[in-house]
């Protein structure tokens, strides 16, 4: 039985062992904090309702048409921002794992 060939396929290389654990602690604490902010910013959004005006019908107005500018505009981009975040993170996390335990 050939020792050399059993004892490299335990041999990992340093980035391997050094770089990962940290970038997992970090993309956790980024999903971490992210959550907190989209929870936060969800609570501070105004209740939005869809409907339009009862009387004419019309859903546009200049409100809706420039909302993107206003405090609810800025939140809900801020929401947006930290969700895409957590989804990148988490599918990177997952591949760090995998290339961990190969």
């Amino acid at each position: 039985m050939n020792f050399a060939l059993l004892l490299a396929d335990e041999i990992r290389p340093d980035w391997q062992t050094g770089f990962l654990p940290i970038l997992r602690y970090i993309l956790f604490f980024l999903i971490i904090a992210c959550s907190v902010i989209i929870i936060i910013t969800i609570l501070l959004q105004s209740n939005s309702s869809s409907g339009g005006d009862p009387i004419t019908g019309i859903q546009e107005s200049y409100y809706s048409k420039n909302k993107g500018s206003t405090r609810d505009g800025k939140l809900k981009i801020v929401t947006i921002v930290c969700a895409s975040i957590i989804i990148i993170s988490v599918i990177v996390y997952f591949i760090t794992e995998l290339v961990n335990k190969s």
